[in-house]
């Protein structure tokens, strides 16, 4: 609280903002708006990049832009007008404009990783603190350790997945959401009845007048009572939209407008008891059960914030626009149910650093504050940019929904600015850093798919290779990866010239991971033959929220390639894959010179070392150690 002595009228003031800011964000912003936004039931801001990317030519990710006019993606997708707006045309114009939006969809994911650092550092401190209201003889530090260790152990629990214990995710959530109104109501009866005045505007207005740059730099503590919302944007590929609105709508919107008119209630008796405000509001005979109400909820809540950065990071490495991490499912069930042990240790140290580094709840709310409000902005504009490239809203409804919106969180975002020394500069500079990452890659993969698509190898050539009397085809069948889909990897030239052999049967497969949800599984396998003899092209499609586990490769590409062939030639291919499979890989690695630019220097150097720690897909396409190889080649930049 930023103010030294406040009023009745204060309370009444913020009252009415988080009233005010909880009905437009989160009612009518995220329930009604932004939950249409979906990409085949997948939310989040590099969902609506990719459905932005699918219906105008304005990505730039290599290997994404490209869609087969012959064969669609998706059966059943509604009819789109497909003709470019005018703001399509002024991005398919405008390099910058895309690398701007792919920055902000990349900034928007990464302040959701923060979130997911922050939310159980904060969530699970908070619920621990209540601890020092009965036992004031309990230090602050033990409050850490405790909170550290319920972390910890939070962490450590998520390789074993949430399906075991989902069911009691809901009794908890509902039991909090049941008796915090509850208390809110009976804490409005004792301590302030007329608390409902202050859903009346102009209180929001005199309290501005009244305290000016304090009151506004007090945005940045009041921005805390839409955290989640986001989240629940995020989540949306876990639930159904219809679900998330009705339980947002019945359940979490009153409970958290009663839960502050209770709070607000209280303060209004108690101007100066605005320390830990939660517990003291709490009646003394309910105190112990609201204690451990609260700290399920704040582990239910930190478990889907952890969660949500799980699923964030697949889709990210899915499109490869992050290095390559081991993605587990967790679930026989659930698609979306899914574990990444490198990221979850990494959020593990994370979190609990937070909590023994910060320690003070309001440090970490002041980073907190900065992480909701940035990426809600950046959902504010891509919204916004979805409204008019695909639904072709009117100008008027555009404006109507851009103009108070944009407005009401760049006043968030100004107030939250100033809590940067205070703690907020820790988003910024894991999300600096995540974003680092992902471009250093993204640099990396662009260069490498230029140099391959510069010097690919034609059917032509490959014919030419082939008719050289030293290249002999030895028994078996080859699984060749390449990452270009209009010709061959030069890997492969590299490949003959040294070994001067080609397997019988051999497949150039493309994994092809397409801005687009979920790929229908009878346009998972697309198979072509090429000019010589036992050559084939197979191209493997995947969405970002497609599971690529349990899938068995070389069993299903051969018998797609035996309903396609005669039956001489399915023959010859059952003799092949009698006589041995093997998975072949190019590994092409960068050669900075000593004439490259300073730029290559850090950036190519920066890609060669994640791709030197990152995993490889292979052994998530079920591809048996044994039966991997790996060709390097060496490109001098």
């Amino acid at each position: 609280m930023n103010l030294a002595s406040p009023t009745k009228d204060d309370y009444m003031g913020l009252y009415s903002i988080m009233f005010w800011t909880l009905t437009l964000i989160g009612v009518v912003k995220y329930a009604g708006i932004a939950l249409n936004a979906d990409d085949h039931g997948e939310g989040g801001t590099f969902a609506m990049y990719s459905l932005l990317c699918r219906h105008a030519d304005i990505g730039i990710l290599p290997s994404k832009k490209f869609y087969s006019e012959e064969e669609p993606l998706i059966h059943n997708q509604s009819a789109v007008d497909r003709r470019p707006s005018w703001l399509g045309k002024f991005f398919e114009r405008s390099i910058t404009a895309r690398r701007v939006l792919l920055f902000m969809a990349i900034l928007g994911m990464c302040m959701l990783i923060g979130d997911g650092i922050l939310t159980p550092a904060i969530s699970v401190l908070s619920a621990i603190d209540g601890l020092r209201g009965p036992f004031p003889s309990v230090s602050k530090p033990a409050v850490e350790a405790l909170s550290a260790a319920i972390l910890i152990g939070l962490f450590l629990l998520q390789k074993f997945g949430t399906s075991k214990v989902s069911f009691l995710f809901s009794p908890i959530m509902a039991a909090w959401t049941f008796t915090t109104p509850i208390i809110g109501v009976y804490s409005i009866v004792r301590y302030y009845p007329g608390i409902f005045k202050a859903i009346s505007p102009h209180y929001i207005v005199h309290f501005f007048l009244r305290n000016k740059k304090e009151g506004w730099r007090m945005l940045g503590g009041t921005v805390l009572c839409i955290t989640g919302a986001e989240a629940m944007f995020a989540d949306l590929g876990h639930f159904s939209k219809k679900g998330i609105q009705i339980a947002f709508l019945f359940s979490i919107y009153p409970s958290l407008v009663l839960t502050y008119a209770g709070q607000t209630a209280y303060l209004i008796n108690n101007v100066n008891d605005f320390s830990d405000g939660f517990y003291k509001f709490v009646p003394r005979p309910v105190y112990w059960p609201m204690f451990v109400i609260a700290t399920l909820a704040a582990i239910v809540a930190s478990q889907s914030l952890i969660s949500a950065t799980f699923s964030v990071i697949k889709q990210s490495v899915v499109l490869d626009c992050f290095p390559r991490v081991k993605v587990v499912h967790t679930s026989q069930h659930k698609e979306g149910e899914v574990y990444s042990p490198e990221t979850n240790y990494i959020l593990m140290v994370l979190c609990v650093g937070v909590v023994l580094g910060f320690g003070a709840g309001n440090s970490i709310g002041n980073a907190f504050g900065v992480v909701v409000i940035m990426v809600m902005l950046i959902t504010t504009i891509m919204l916004t940019l979805v409204m008019i490239i695909i639904w072709r809203t009117p100008p008027a409804l555009v404006a109507l929904y851009f103009i108070p919106f944009f407005i009401m969180e760049g006043a968030y975002v100004s107030a939250v600015f100033t809590k940067i020394p205070e703690g907020g500069w820790l988003p910024f500079a894991v999300s600096m850093i995540l974003a680092l990452i992902m471009f250093g890659w993204y640099y990396g993969r662009q260069r490498k798919t230029e140099y391959e698509m510069a010097n690919k190898v034609t059917v032509e050539r490959l014919a030419e290779l082939l008719a050289r009397p030293e290249v002999q085809r030895v028994p078996g069948l080859c699984f060749f990866y390449s990452n270009i889909q209009d010709g061959l990897t030069p890997v492969l030239a590299h490949y003959i010239k040294n070994m001067s052999s080609l397997h019988a049967a051999t497949v150039f497969v493309t994994l092809r991971f397409l801005l687009v949800a979920k790929v229908d599984e009878r346009e998972r396998i697309l198979v072509r033959r090429l000019g010589p003899g036992g050559v084939y092209a197979c191209t493997v499609q995947y969405g970002y929220a497609d599971s690529l586990r349990g899938d068995d490769l070389a069993a299903q590409v051969t018998s797609r390639l035996r309903r396609h062939v005669e039956a001489d030639e399915a023959a010859r291919l059952e003799a092949a894959w009698r006589a041995g499979v093997v998975h072949v890989r190019g590994k092409m690695r960068f050669y900075v010179g000593e004439d490259a630019g300073w730029f290559d220097k850090v950036m190519l150097g920066f890609y060669e070392f994640l791709h030197g720690i990152c995993r490889s897909a292979l052994p998530a396409l079920g591809t048996p150690l044994q039966q991997r190889v790996e060709i390097g080649m060496l490109y001098k930049v």
